[in-house]
This record gives structure tokens, C-alpha cells and sequence, in this order.
């Protein structure tokens, strides 16, 4: 959200806001974001915070839209003035990566190397470069900025900067929020290393670290001066992204940690010839939710993907394979696991008479293909007499008849679950972001042996995060 301008009201209000901002120890801009936000939430909608009934808890509460809004997080991110400013940029895109709202402050120094319009454009905020801003400073708009936040980041922080936080300066708007703000700091410095290393930096930082400041890096290696090299670079944007994460968030639990997770994703790609292949229209995105959220969880994953356009998430083993027969020599390599998931979309027969060169067109039509069925990569493991995992977990992606079918498949291939999805065109969920599930399990006690739960519409990484609360849950009821 754009920062607000209170301005337009009459007297009365404007004297009614300033009475309740310093009641509750607030800005008047930061009382109106409270007024709005709860009236916002008395106005959402109860059904879309609705959960399946048999979840836990903790799934319910990812799920709740209303609980998200209140959890997103600001940060006022402060620009020096130094060459790796221009860094700071890509910071701003790492920081809103993991949700966080950002506003930028830019010393006069550092709009030598970037511009206000450059960071506004890419926080989609107001960047704030003056102390004296009418428009900012009619409700202490520095102050504002020192408080409306739950974290202060400084990248980069210069030598001269750091200084002046260390004995108490206060002469422009980055130095009057560093000294006003009762927030975290993070300070993430860059400099050549012989300022680095120079006595008065290294008492200026080391009274910072006793003020409560924290610091990352700088690192080494070579600087922006032609043959200067050592100790002064500025960590990277996403180090310090991740930095501001913990600083901020508090640890997830780790339900899963000490288990091994495999998870299949993506297509594969039968050859026909050397240019030429069977494929499916799946992206894998909701495989890699699933690996990401899993790995969030604590588990050790390993996640055998297909050929799709998306980056290995974060701490995945990730190993990428073409065919399905590929597919299953990687799967029989990673076992054993504590779960198999098998996401992937892996096609059902490939051509056996694949051509060792690109086939021509002839007069005589079309080239004979004939076709020979896949490895059933599920089927197989289900049915490991050793080595086979406790659970394991199909996907049937249907396009009519989903619960018969589903039911028909996980009947058929012996796996513990099936997650049922329709993916006919109109539902838009091949190569979408969101999805509607039905997790498909064995109950003798219901007339068809069969136990159905529907899941709202929700995105594919919250489906991950519900189906990831689930496993965490059968599995811990499997170990006790």
C-alpha cells in the first residue's frame, strides 16, 4: 500500500486524529492505517477464511486471508551513499519477493548512483530523500518513518553513515529515522577496505553492535576501484533479504525435520525424434510448491522434475530428468523415503521406434509411430514389497469424471492417497497459480471404502502448505 497523505479533511478531524494518535502512541498516518485495517477486516467475507473442517490448525490459520493481511511487514529500507547502492534496487525486489512492503529512504549521496523515481518505481511506494518535506513532515513524517515499520535496513552502509549512527547525528532524514526509530536495525556495509579496516570504522561498529545494531558482511572481494580488493563488499540482496527475514519473522515450526520427502513434478518428454517429443501441458508449479513447503517444514527433500521454466526452490535437492524412464531410475536411486509424492504429470506411452534423425515428410504421409506404454512410475513404487515408502501419494488430473476416476486410480495403483484435481481448460489450473483439490484416501468404514475431503480454491502454495500440515500430522501419528 502507498503510504498516505492525510490532507483534505476538515479541522475537526484532523484534531480528532492527532487526539487518537497520541492516545494509543501512534502517527496520525500510522491511526488511519489502524482505522482502515479494521474496517477492512470487519468487512471481509467469513467464507474465505472457511478451511476444510478436518484440517489442523496451523493449516487453518495459513489459509486465512484475513490473518494474512495483518501479518505483512514494512520495511524502511535506507540507501547510502556508496557504489553499492545500486544493489539496493535488486534488494527492493528480494524484500517484496517475501512479502514485505518497502519504503526507501535516499541520502543525497546515494542519488549520485540511483534515482527516487528508479526505487519508487520498484517499491511502488514514495521514495523519501528530504528531512524538510511539507508534504511528509506536517505529521512528523521522519518519526512516521522510524516507527510505521518493523524493520530498518541500511544497504549500503557507508563508513560515513555508520559514524554518524554511532555518536548520535541527526542532520538529515536517513540519520533523524536511525536515531528516532525503536526498531530493528540492519546494517548491511560497504566500503573500500582500507576504510573497512581503519581504526575509527572498526570503534564505530563495534559501539553499533553494542547499541543492539545487527550487521551482515560486508564480504570479500574485489572492489569497484580498478585493483582494490579485500574485505568490503556489500552482501548480496538476497542474503540480506534472508536476514530480514529472521530478524523479523519468528522461526517456522519444523514438523517434518529429520524425515526424507520425495516429490515428482513437471512433464516429461518422450523423444520421437532428435528435435521432436510427447509431451503434456503441466508447469510443475505445484510440485515445487509442495518441495518448497516441505522443505519450510524441515524435511530433506529431493525433487525429480521434468523439463519446466521455473527456478529449483531454496534448499531442494533438485535433480532435472526428460523421460519417464529417466524419471523412474532417479526415484528408485533417491528411495528410501518417509514420503513419496508423485506429482509429476509423466506421460503414458512414448515411441518406440524413435528416430535417430528428423523425421521427413514423404509422399507416402505421415511416418508410421508406433507406441509402447511407460513405466508407471506410481504403480511401481506402491507396489515395492522393500524399500516401498509409508506413505505415498498420487495426483490424478482429470478432465471428467474426477471423483470416479480418482477413486478407479488410487484403487488401481495401491499408493495411500490421491489428490484429485480437474484441469480441463476452462478451470485454468494447467500452467495456473491456483487449484481445487480433493484429497482421496482408503476408509473401510464408508459404504465405498473410500474417504473424500473438497478443498476450497485456493493457490498452489497454500494447497502445498495444507497437504505439507497433513503428511506432518500422518506422520508423526505413524512414529508415536
Amino acid at each position: 500500500m502507498a503510504s498516505l497523505t492525510i490532507r483534505k479533511l476538515d479541522e475537526a478531524i484532523k484534531a480528532e486524529l492527532r487526539v487518537r494518535a497520541a492516545r494509543n502512541g501512534r502517527s496520525v498516518e500510522d491511526e488511519v492505517r489502524v482505522i482502515l485495517r479494521e474496517a477492512a477486516t470487519d468487512a471481509l467475507p467469513t467464507a474465505t477464511t472457511e478451511a476444510p473442517s478436518s484440517r489442523s490448525a496451523t493449516s487453518s490459520e495459513r489459509l486465512d486471508y484475513r490473518s494474512k493481511s495483518n501479518a505483512i511487514q514494512n520495511i524502511t529500507l535506507i540507501i547510502g551513499g556508496g557504489i553499492a547502492a545500486y544493489k539496493a534496487l535488486d534488494l527492493i525486489r528480494r524484500l517484496k519477493e517475501r512479502g514485505f512492503i518497502v519504503r526507501c529512504v535516499i541520502t543525497h549521496a546515494a542519488q549520485q548512483f540511483v534515482t527516487p523515481l528508479s526505487a519508487s518505481a520498484l517499491s511502488n511506494n514514495r521514495a523519501y530523500t528530504d528531512l524538510f518535506d511539507p508534504a511528509s513532515e506536517f505529521d512528523a513524517g521522519h518519526i512516521r518513518l522510524a516507527r510505521d515499520c518493523d524493520l530498518v535496513i541500511v544497504a549500503p552502509a557507508t563508513a560515513d553513515l555508520m559514524a554518524k549512527m554511532a555518536n548520535g547525528h541527526a542532520d538529515d532524514l536517513a540519520t533523524a529515522i536511525l536515531l528516532a526509530t525503536n526498531r530493528p536495525i540492519l546494517l548491511a556495509p560497504a566500503m573500500n577496505p582500507l576504510m573497512w579496516d581503519n581504526a575509527a570504522t572498526r570503534r564505530n561498529v563495534a559501539q553499533l553492535v553494542r547499541d543492539g545494531v545487527t550487521l551482515i558482511g560486508p564480504g570479500t572481494g574485489e572492489m569497484a576501484e580498478a585493483g582494490e580488493a579485500g574485505v568490503g563488499r556489500m552482501s548480496e540482496p538476497t542474503e540480506i533479504a534472508d536476514a530480514a527475514v529472521r530478524m523479523v519473522r519468528p522461526q517456522r515450526p519444523r514438523p517434518l525435520a529429520g524425515k526424507r520427502i520425495l516429490i515428482t513434478a513437471g512433464p516429461t518428454h518422450e523423444p520421437i525424434d532428435p528435435v521432436r517429443y510427447i509431451a503434456n501441458r503441466s508447469s510443475g508449479k505445484q510440485g515445487f510448491a509442495i518441495a518448497a513447503a516441505a522443505h519450510a517444514a524441515g524435511a530433506d527433500v529431493t525433487l525429480i522434475t521434468g523439463p519446466v521454466d521455473l527456478a529449483d526452490p531454496a534448499g531442494v535437492n533438485v535433480k532435472r530428468v526428460e523421460s519417464a524412464r529417466d524419471m523412474l531410475q532417479q526415484v528408485e536411486t533417491t528411495l528410501p523415503v518417509d514420503v513419496a509424492i508423485f506429482a509429476a504429470a509423466v506421460a503414458d506411452w512414448r515411441v518406440a521406434n524413435e528416430g535417430s534423425q528428423k523425421l521427413k515428410k514423404t509422399q507416402g504421409g505421415m511416418p508410421q509411430l508406433e507406441l509402447v506404454e511407460n513405466p508407471d512410475i506410481l504403480a511401481t513404487v506402491s507396489h515395492l514389497t522393500q524399500r516401498r515408502p509409508p506413505l505415498v501419494i498420487g495426483f490424478a488430473a482429470e478432465t471428467e469424471h474426477l471423483l470416479d476416476n480418482a477413486r478407479s486410480k488410487l484403487a488401481r495403483k495401491g499408493c495411500d492417497w490421491i489428490v484429485a484435481n480437474d484441469v480441463s481448460p476452462a478451470t485454468g489450473v494447467m500452467g495456473g497459480d491456483r487449484n481445487t483439490i480433493h484429497l482421496i484416501s482408503k476408509d473401510d468404514s464408508s459404504d465405498d471404502g473410500f474417504h473424500v475431503e473438497s478443498w476450497p480454491v485456493m493457490t498452489k502454495d497454500d494447497v502445498a502448505a495444507a497437504l505439507v500440515d497433513r503428511i506432518a500430522t500422518t506422520v508423526k501419528d505413524q512414529t508415536s
